[in-house]
C-alpha cells in the first residue's frame, strides 16, 4: 500500500477519508430514519430496495412520497422505488449528479456517498435560516459551506476558525463552540491540553450529545484523525445551529477576571504623547460577566477613573480613551470583577509632543483687507493636530503658546477651543489704520507672522 502514489491510495476503496465519510453519512442517515424505526447496516446495499431511501427522504423533506412498490422482491420493483426517490428529489429543485436508480440499487458506493451528501447540503445547510443570519439575501448570496463556517465563526469569536479540518484537530475548537452555544457548558476548554485531542474532543462531543440534542455522527478518533474529510466534519457541526440546551444542564460559568485583555495605544509601554489620544480596547468575552473599571495613576501620582463605554458587541468589548497632560510614566489600572485583568496595571511611557510652529497656519478674514473700526471679526489658528482640544472646560498643555498681538492698541482678543487641534480669535478693532497681528506658537512665530491688516474707518 505504501508503494501506491499519494492519488491511487486516496481514491482506494478503504482509503482512511473514505470509510469516515460513509461512517458518518451512516450515522446522520439513521439518526433520521430512527424516527420511522428504520437503520441502515450498510450504506451500499440497505437503500437498494428504496424503501429505506423513500423514508429518509419523506422525512427529511416533510412531504409524503408518491406510489411505490411497498414489498419489492425483484430489481425492477427496486429501480421503480429509487426512481420514485429520485424524482422527487428533482421537484424539490435538488441537482443530482451522475446519479440514476441503477446505482443505488447496485450498491456503487461513490454514487451513494454523493447522494447522501446532496442530502445533507440540501436539508441540513443550505434550507434552514439559522439565528445568526438576518437576511434571505445574505443567505442566498453564500455558499452552503461559507454559510456554516460564517455561523461557526459568529459563533466562536474568540478562535481563528477558517476550516473543516486542521481547526478541529485537537477538540479546543469543539469545546469552545460547546461552550458558545450553552455558556458554562463547556467553561474549561481554554485550559485543555491540545496534545489530549481524543479526551478533549470526546468530553466536547458527549456535552453536546447529552445536552444540546447534537448527536454524534462522526466520533473522536475520525474527527481528529489527520485524513479526515471536509464533508464528515461538515455533517457533524450542520447539527449545531438548530441545538438547544435542554432542562437541567450542568452550567458552570465563571469569572476570570486573567481572561479578559486590553490592547490599543492607550496600554502600549511606548507611542503615546503629551496632548495626543490614547485609546485602547478592553475585551471581556472569555471573562464571563462583570463590571470594567478603569483608573489612570499620572506621573505625580493623580489617580483618576476613566470611563469604559461598551460596545454591546460579540467580544464584550470596552472603550476608553485618556489625553496625558504631562511626560513621564502613567499607569492604567483595569478591573474586570474586582479583579486586575491580564498584565495589569499597565506602564505607559508618555513623552513629551516637540512643537513645530512652521507646521501652523492662520487664517480667515480677521487677517484680510475689509475689516471696519468697532466690527467684529475673527481668524483660526490650524495646529495641524499637534495639540488636542477635546477635553471639554480644559485647554491643551500650551495654552500659553497663543499670543494675539495689536501694536498701538489694546484689543482683548477672544479664545475659542475648536475641534481638530484649532483655535478661533475675535476681536474688535478700536482704532483704524495700519495693524500688526503676530500669531506666535510655543514662543515662534508661525508663517507669514506678523500679518498686516489695515482697518477702515
Amino acid at each position: 500500500d505504501e508503494d501506491m502514489p499519494a492519488t491511487e491510495r486516496e481514491l482506494a476503496e478503504d482509503a482512511p477519508w473514505k470509510q469516515i465519510q460513509k461512517n458518518t453519512f451512516t450515522r446522520w442517515c439513521n439518526e433520521h430514519l430512527k424516527i420511522i424505526n428504520k437503520r441502515l447496516g450498510s450504506l451500499e446495499t440497505d437503500l437498494s430496495d428504496g424503501l429505506r431511501l423513500i423514508g429518509l427522504i419523506e422525512i427529511l423533506s416533510q412531504k409524503k412520497m408518491g406510489k411505490h412498490n411497498k414489498r419489492p422482491n425483484f430489481r425492477q420493483m427496486k429501480l421503480e422505488n429509487v426512481s420514485v426517490a429520485l424524482k422527487f428529489l428533482e421537484t424539490e429543485r435538488i441537482k443530482l449528479v451522475s446519479i440514476d436508480s441503477k446505482a443505488i440499487v447496485d450498491g456503487n458506493l461513490k454514487l451513494i456517498l454523493g447522494l447522501i451528501w446532496t442530502l445533507i447540503l440540501h436539508y441540513s445547510i443550505s434550507m434552514p435560516m439559522w439565528d445568526e443570519e438576518e437576511e434571505p439575501e445574505e443567505k442566498s448570496q453564500a455558499t452552503p459551506k461559507q454559510r456554516l463556517l460564517g455561523w461557526i465563526q459568529n459563533k466562536v469569536p474568540q478562535m481563528p476558525i477558517t476550516n473543516f479540518k486542521g481547526n478541529w484537530q485537537d477538540g479546543t475548537a469543539l469545546g469552545a463552540l460547546v461552550d458558545n452555544c450553552a455558556p458554562g457548558l463547556c467553561p474549561d476548554w481554554e485550559d485543555w491540553d491540545p496534545n489530549n485531542k481524543i479526551d478533549n474532543t470526546a468530553e466536547a462531543m458527549k456535552l453536546a450529545d447529552e445536552w444540546l440534542g447534537v448527536p454524534q455522527v462522526i466520533t473522536p478518533e475520525e474527527i481528529t484523525n489527520p485524513n479526515v474529510d471536509e464533508l464528515s466534519v461538515m455533517t457533524y457541526l450542520s447539527q449545531f445551529p438548530k441545538s438547544t440546551l435542554k432542562p437541567g444542564a450542568p452550567l458552570r460559568p465563571k469569572t476570570n477576571s486573567k481572561k479578559a485583555r486590553a490592547y490599543g495605544k492607550g496600554v502600549e509601554p511606548k507611542g503615546c504623547k503629551v496632548g495626543a489620544p490614547a485609546p485602547f480596547t478592553v475585551e471581556t468575552i472569555a471573562a464571563g460577566n462583570g463590571d470594567v473599571l478603569v483608573y489612570l495613576t499620572n506621573p505625580e501620582g493623580h489617580k483618576e477613573e476613566l470611563k469604559a463605554t461598551p460596545n454591546n458587541d460579540k467580544l464584550k468589548t470596552f472603550n476608553v480613551t485618556y489625553y496625558p497632560d504631562m511626560p513621564g510614566e502613567y499607569e492604567v489600572t483595569i478591573l474586570f470583577a474586582g479583579a486586575a485583568i491580564h498584565k495589569s496595571p499597565f506602564k505607559v511611557q508618555v513623552d513629551d509632543s516637540p512643537a513645530d510652529p512652521s507646521k501652523v497656519t492662520a487664517k480667515g478674514p480677521g487677517l484680510m483687507p475689509g475689516n471696519i473700526v468697532n466690527h467684529p471679526t475673527h481668524f483660526d489658528v490650524f495646529t495641524a493636530g499637534q495639540i488636542e482640544l477635546h477635553q471639554p472646560n480644559k485647554w491643551p498643555h500650551r495654552k500659553d503658546s497663543f499670543r494675539f498681538k495689536l501694536p498701538g492698541s489694546d484689543v482683548p482678543m477672544e479664545l475659542e477651543e475648536k475641534s481638530n487641534g484649532t483655535v478661533r480669535a475675535t476681536y474688535t478693532p478700536q482704532v483704524d489704520g495700519p495693524h500688526k497681528i503676530y500669531v506666535e506658537f510655543t514662543g515662534e512665530q508661525v508663517p507669514r507672522s506678523p500679518f498686516n491688516v489695515d482697518i477702515s474707518p
